[in-house]
């Protein structure tokens, strides 16, 4: 090999190694290093000509917290018209009060009506706690048409029928006084014993009005008793009405200040006032009840007073009754319970007692089973 050959041999293999070790560096590089992307230009927004930041690089999207769900709105309870009311009044009174006009129908229906007779229609009258003294004005009454008109008098029944509605005084004014004057609430006061039925009466007659669309409130003045404030609490929240309540133990008067008082600042039709219906000693209930009365009216007038009564107790309901005439001008009775007594006469004696009519009648225990008592419907379900 000539020397010319010889050098081109050795340039050629230094050419070769330096392209071989330049090659072993760049990928060498490339495997441990990855390179950065190019940045993106600006994006323009749509109007402004501002440019938008970029969307963060990675995959994982920036959220804001879901917000909190509030709970779903209690849905309220929609009570019974007054017209559904009468017509279970009907059937409930014709239910427990039937045997009574049977048994009266049956007297007067025999051919003759001699002493013995009107002897024992006047024990079936006292039997239904009528009272004696309407007891001996009916039976009077009745020999009277029967003697009289003879044959000429309508049948019996219709004659027993116009007599026992005469009892009952169906001129009398029947309607709860619930509406107040000079843009200021009616105050209804609800008085009684304990057991009566007095706070589900309370809550049962905030229905009617609510039935009514007018707007209620209550007042648990009855502070000595946990379960009354807790179970009038219950009876207002079924149908979204406002129970102003005070510490156990705490001055009932107060308590039906208050409710008052927030009825008058928002505009309320009602306020309803539960009270105590201890009977420790006449005197200390006709001071508390006075109380009570004094501060309301400081307020608003109090338009009614209605007066609880348990019918399934007879003639001692007309002692309780007697006890809260005097502690308070009662200007309307609630009989409760009267589905369960056969002595339906009650509503007689008690109107008679203190001269004020019974207003309502409780048929039973569901939140609608109280209803204006009708003396039409009520004579009907005696008859059958």
């Amino acid at each position: 090999m000539d020397p010319i050959q010889l050098i081109l041999l050795v340039v050629a293999i230094a050419v070769i190694g330096v392209g071989t070790a330049f090659g072993l560096v760049a990928r060498g590089g490339r495997r441990g290093q990855v390179p950065p992307a190019p940045p993106r230009p600006p994006v323009e927004g749509p109007s402004t000509g501002v440019a938008e930041p970029e969307a963060p690089q990675g995959g994982v999207d920036l959220l804001e917290p879901p917000a909190p769900v509030a709970p779903p709105a209690p849905v309220l309870e929609r009570p019974e018209s007054t017209a559904s009311r009468l017509v279970r009044l009907r059937q409930r009174l014709a239910g427990s009060q039937g045997a009574l006009g049977r048994g009266l129908l049956g007297l007067l229906s025999r051919d003759r009506l001699d002493e013995d007779t009107w002897e024992s229609i006047e024990d079936l009258l006292l039997t239904a706690d009528i009272g004696v003294g309407p007891t001996q004005e009916l039976v009077e009454r009745l020999r009277t048409r029967l003697r009289v008109e003879g044959s000429a008098a309508p049948d019996v029944r219709t004659v027993l029928r116009e007599e026992l509605l005469t009892l009952l005084g169906p001129d009398l004014d029947r309607r709860l006084q619930v509406s107040g004057e000079d843009d200021r609430p009616g105050v209804v006061l609800v008085v009684g014993v304990n057991g009566a039925g007095k706070t589900t009466t309370v809550g049962k007659i905030a229905r009617i009005l609510v039935a009514e669309d007018r707007t209620v409130a209550l007042g648990a003045a009855d502070t000595f008793r946990a379960a009354a404030v807790d179970q009038l609490a219950t009876w207002g929240e079924r149908v979204g009405v406002e129970v102003v309540r005070g510490v156990e133990g705490g001055d009932p008067a107060s308590v039906a200040f208050e409710a008052v008082r927030s009825g008058v600042e928002r505009g309320i039709d009602t306020v309803i006032v539960d009270t105590a219906g201890r009977l420790q000693n006449k005197q200390g209930l006709m001071d508390e009840l006075g109380k009570v009365k004094r501060v309301i009216e400081k307020q608003a007038p109090v338009t009614e007073v209605l007066l609880v009564l348990d019918a399934t107790t007879g003639q001692n309901g007309l002692i309780q009754a007697r006890v809260f005439r005097e502690a308070v001008d009662v200007s309307g009775i609630v009989l409760t319970k009267l589905d369960g007594s056969a002595k339906g006469g009650i509503v007689v004696a008690v109107q008679r007692e203190l001269g004020v009519p019974v207003k309502l009648v409780g048929l039973g225990e569901g939140p609608d089973d109280l209803a204006p008592f009708d003396p039409a419907a009520f004579v009907d379900a005696l008859l059958g």
